[in-house]
């Protein structure tokens, strides 16, 4: 796509990006809210009531209106972690002293107000059909080695900025809370070994569709996770969670244009998100 610099703005070809639309196909990446969804033990669930309905109140005209309340935690549902959502001995990313940051009961930085839209390439590691499965078996680690053949095997080099999704499979569990959470069986997910990859190779953000992203041991739950502290403290790049990916899968394609974009919750230690990819052709 061509422009032409104009000061600070960027004037786009508003032909070329038309015909790029034309030729896309938008998949969405998020999940639908409602009660009763799954939920990480550790975070309140999704609640939505209507306080208003139709008939309540009538105006002059004979119009009526209807409204709701809606009580979440900021990690329901497909959600970005802000970085103040980790702390490793007292500390935060950059070494924000986490207590002091808390103080007041929201965080004066690193909160989902701070988190970035974001729009950038995709990078879809299907890792599920890579190993020529529909579903990899609860507690398997994704390694870098899985990361990187996918990428090598599309002719692909990762670029700094990137935002890495991967799929396990496990979100076809979705409809089954307790499946879902796998404390018995364990949980697929990105490995240690993966999230240092990711870091070298300067990706944004690195999302799954489990409820935490990294390899859960069976019966573990979440007593520890490692690979929450190598992305959010050690190296300020966010995780997205609760993924919908069984559509891209299908797609077959591995490199996209990613649009994401959280709530400006001031202080918040995570946001829902509505994660969009851009295929073309």
């Amino acid at each position: 796509m061509n422009s032409a610099a104009t000061g600070d703005v960027d004037v786009v070809d508003q032909a070329a990006l038309s015909a790029a639309l034309s030729r896309s196909t938008l998949v969405e990446l998020g999940r639908t809210l409602y009660n009763g969804m799954p939920s990480s033990p550790n975070h309140p669930g999704f609640k939505m009531a209507l306080m208003r309905r139709h008939g309540d109140a009538v105006r002059a005209d004979g119009s009526s209106a209807a409204n709701e309340i809606i009580v979440t935690g900021g990690h329901v549902g497909t959600h970005v972690d802000a970085l103040a959502h980790v702390s490793y001995e007292g500390c935060l990313h950059g070494g924000v002293d986490a207590a002091r940051a808390q103080t007041g009961g929201r965080f004066s930085s690193l909160g989902a107000d701070e988190v970035p839209p974001m729009l950038g390439r995709g990078l879809f590691f299907d890792i599920a059909t890579a190993r020529d499965t529909d579903v990899l078996p609860g507690g398997y680690g994704v390694t870098a080695d899985d990361l990187s053949s996918i990428l090598d095997t599309a002719g692909i080099e990762p670029r700094a900025g990137d935002v890495a999704v991967v799929r396990t499979g496990w979100g076809r569990y979705w409809d089954d809370p307790e499946r879902y959470a796998g404390h018995a069986s364990g949980v697929p997910g990105v490995s240690l070994d993966a999230a240092e990859w990711l870091v070298a190779h300067g990706f944004r953000a690195v999302g799954t569709d489990t409820t935490a992203c990294e390899q859960l041991a069976p019966g573990a739950g979440h007593s520890l996770l490692p690979v929450h502290k190598v992305l959010l403290v050690d190296a300020g790049i966010h995780i997205l969670e609760h993924l919908a990916l069984e559509d891209l899968a299908a797609t077959g394609i591995v490199e996209f244009s990613f649009v994401m974009a959280p709530l400006r919750i001031v202080g918040a230690t995570g946001s829902p998100i509505r994660p969009l990819a851009v295929v073309v052709g």
